[in-house]
């Protein structure tokens, strides 16, 4: 078993930036791909960056914008966003799984989730 909590969520205005940041507990996560996902009120969770062994992968709505980046002496996951729009608004939460590369970007390929950070962007 592997938990994952989330922080580094809260309120900025567009064009601001913000660090989240992903901490696990438990069994390592060596040995599985980690991802951002996020969900607004009324929308399916959607995929928004990840990493499965060497590459890594973007939604091209946060592609240049957003990054991703894990830490294994840690075991921590971060995601750093910048340049920051009100449709960035959304609950974030970090996975952990064994997805192949063709289901990456899918939810159901991941079998840890943290609760999940909001982050809200003003206009």
């Amino acid at each position: 078993q592997v938990q994952l909590v989330e922080s580094g969520g809260g309120l900025v205005q567009a064009g601001d930036s913000l660090r989240l940041s992903c901490a696990a507990s438990g069994n390592s996560l060596d040995s599985y791909s980690v991802a951002w996902f996020r969900q607004s009120p009324g929308k399916e969770r959607e995929f928004v960056t990840g990493i499965k062994g060497g590459s890594t992968y973007y939604a091209d709505s946060v592609k240049g914008r957003f990054s991703i980046r894990r830490d294994r002496t840690v075991g921590a996951i971060y995601l750093q966003m910048n340049n920051l729009r009100p449709e960035d608004t959304a609950v974030y939460y970090c996975a952990a799984g064994r997805p192949i590369t063709s289901t990456i970007r899918t939810t159901v390929a991941y079998y840890y989730w943290g609760q999940g950070t909001q982050v809200t962007v003003s206009s």
